[in-house]
């Protein structure tokens, strides 16, 4: 008896552990749970909102793409019709290079005209405020307002554009009553709307940029330009990946202004992918080739994004 418990009072006796596994699943579930459920109620609000007028229309217009359907009559079955017509239609491959074109003359633009703007108001100016919330204000005014201001000053026979140019010998365009002139209006006018959203993020960007670097830059020798090219260009290349992918985004989906300054016009010139997706609905009654346009579009957006993200480890820094 005497060894019996020298053998269980000797603390040098291993002795088995308890296992607590289960004590934490039984602890920590509940938790969990509970936790879970306050988070689930504080995203009902926007939760809620998102599922009602983004996923529930994204599924419906899916649905409707596979109908022929003109928005009173009842829908009748197609399948992947639609998607045939359209690539084969050459009506949609003229939107679509007329929205392209419209990409690759606003991007450029908007973005070295947001750049000089923010290496402008980047440096020591007196009144530097008063002139970054000048140029930001177009971004907050409707598009409407911004379309239709563009062309009175557009405007062939007395707008202050033409004006200008002729009081100096330069040819007066039709502009957006010229079939080669539209589209060239639209970018001009969506350009300058969205330059100060541009600035802003670029602007951003400059002052995360550790003045340390140019500093040893100058002590080494490097002249402005090199400092910009070196130093400024490969900083700056996250805001300008951010830059590059919204305003292709946004050109991709391009509309208010062409609706409002040509209506696709003169003769189709500048008639874009969601203009087309418009004019299919409610002018020409053909619900269902819209539908399937504009999954079309979003799978060209969606492939044109993944690439940037995927291409962006080759050129974007971080400092």
């Amino acid at each position: 008896m005497n060894g019996t418990m020298d053998r269980t009072e000797d603390p040098t006796v291993s002795r088995p552990v308890e296992s607590t596994a289960n004590r934490t699943t039984t602890t920590r579930r509940p938790r969990n749970w509970k936790t879970l459920g306050w988070v689930l109620f504080f995203l009902l609000p926007s939760a809620i909102p998102l599922f009602v007028f983004t996923l529930v229309p994204m599924v419906s217009s899916l649905w409707v793409s596979l109908h022929k359907w003109n928005l009173i009559s009842p829908m009748e079955w197609v399948g992947f019709r639609n998607y045939t017509n359209l690539l084969t239609d050459e009506t949609t491959r003229r939107v679509f290079l007329h929205t392209l074109i419209y990409v690759a003359g606003y991007l450029p633009i908007v973005y070295a005209g947001g750049l000089v703007l923010a290496l402008a108001l980047n440096q020591k100016l007196k009144g530097r405020a008063f002139l970054r919330a000048t140029y930001f204000l177009p971004v907050v005014t409707s598009w409407v307002v911004v379309a239709l201001v563009w062309k009175w000053l557009l405007n062939p026979t007395n707008g202050l554009v033409n004006q200008l140019l002729g009081a100096v010998g330069l040819p007066e365009p039709g502009w957006w009553t010229d079939p080669q002139w539209a589209l060239p209006a639209v970018i001009l006018s969506s350009a300058w709307k969205d330059l100060g959203f541009v600035m802003v993020i670029l602007l951003a960007g400059l002052q995360s940029i550790p003045n340390d670097f140019y500093e040893a830059a100058k002590v080494d020798g490097s002249n402005a330009w090199q400092r910009f090219w070196r130093i400024t260009l490969p900083l700056l290349s996250p805001s300008t990946f951010f830059v590059v992918v919204i305003s292709l985004i946004n050109g991709f989906q391009v509309f208010d202004q062409v609706y409002v300054m040509t209506a696709g016009g003169p003769s189709g010139s500048s008639q874009v992918v969601v203009g087309q997706i418009y004019d299919l609905t409610f002018r020409y009654g053909r619900a269902g080739e819209a539908s399937a346009l504009s999954w079309i579009l979003f799978a060209l957006i969606l492939v044109i994004t993944v690439i940037q993200i995927r291409g962006q480890r080759r050129w974007v820094h971080y400092a």
